[in-house]
């Protein structure tokens, strides 16, 4: 088991890409009670950084939601876009300690190599004054292949995708989010991570990142996804259902339930505040169900 800190700082990061749904709520209560039934802070920040996909109001929405299940967060909302400068100056630090190089490869010479990057540019010393749009890579070779989930225990990840030099700088000029969730998480003190088990495999690339910047990587635990059907996650994607705050009781006990917690009865009368209060005293990590994937009835 991870050593955990105390008190500990946790985050929820959505992207405003459409309402909060139900899978959305099940990451974001467990991610409260986690680190408030530790009396530590609760940080809400909004990855907004690919700025083409989000959509307007769609922010403002979630914070609405968050409210409304009585999941209140501590401090100031961040949001991705107005940190670009910051991501460029760890960019630009990387690039100076020669971790980082343009690809120009295009995506159907990588699906011809699998699917999985295999280093060709690497070599190739390509200049940001290059004629076509370049994506920067991070040399990825010394990338662990397991890690300590707080969750679902020790995992050993795929040594291949592990070890690819992987975008953190798209061609569009975009930031990817292997870059800006460290960044984030660095900058604001996050200590636990708790999160769907859809980004378990992206744990040790973070925790590498993070040793690269001289900084220490928070402890991560993956919740379950919530599917519709198998390997369906719900998603705003696939056209999830917005929560309806009509419903957050309701809601809210279908969560816990989802994440192992106890519901007793009574709590079918309560307030959201009662509901949440109860949750927190009574949070237990280890009976979230330690599997990848729960499909919704």
């Amino acid at each position: 088991m991870p050593t955990l800190a105390s008190p500990p700082v946790g985050r929820f990061a959505p992207s405003p890409s459409g309402p909060l749904h139900f899978g959305s709520l099940v990451a974001a209560l467990a991610s409260y009670l986690q680190v408030k039934s530790s009396q530590g802070r609760w940080l809400v920040r909004i990855e907004d950084i690919d700025e083409p996909r989000s959509q307007a109001g769609a922010a403002d929405s979630i914070l609405r939601s968050l409210e409304q299940f009585g999941l209140l967060w501590d401090g100031t909302i961040w949001y991705q876009s107005q940190r670009k400068a910051r991501y460029q100056a760890i960019f630009d630090q990387l690039y100076q300690q020669g971790l980082l190089y343009g690809c120009d490869c295009p995506r159907k010479a990588i699906a011809a190599m699998g699917g999985l990057y295999n280093g060709h540019c690497r070599q190739r010393q390509l200049s940001p004054k290059h004629p076509k749009p370049l994506a920067w890579r991070l040399c990825g070779s010394s990338v662990a292949t397991e890690f300590d989930d707080l969750i679902l225990g020790k995992q050993q990840l795929e040594p291949d995708f592990c070890q690819e030099d992987y975008i953190i700088k798209r061609r569009d000029s975009i930031f990817a989010y292997q870059l800006v969730v460290v960044v984030d998480d660095m900058d604001q003190g996050v200590t636990e991570v708790i999160r769907g088990a859809d980004l378990l495999n992206m744990t040790t690339r973070q925790q590498q990142l993070f040793a690269q910047l001289g900084a220490a990587a928070p402890v991560y635990g993956h919740i379950p996804l919530a599917s519709s059907s198998p390997g369906q996650k719900l998603s705003k994607q696939n056209h999830a259902p917005a929560l309806d705050a009509s419903q957050a009781v309701p809601l809210l006990l279908q969560a816990l339930q989802y994440l192992g917690q106890a519901t007793p009865t009574e709590l079918q009368s309560a307030s959201v505040s009662e509901l949440i209060a109860f949750a927190v005293s009574h949070w237990c990590l280890e009976q979230v169900p330690k599997q990848t994937e729960i499909l919704l009835n």
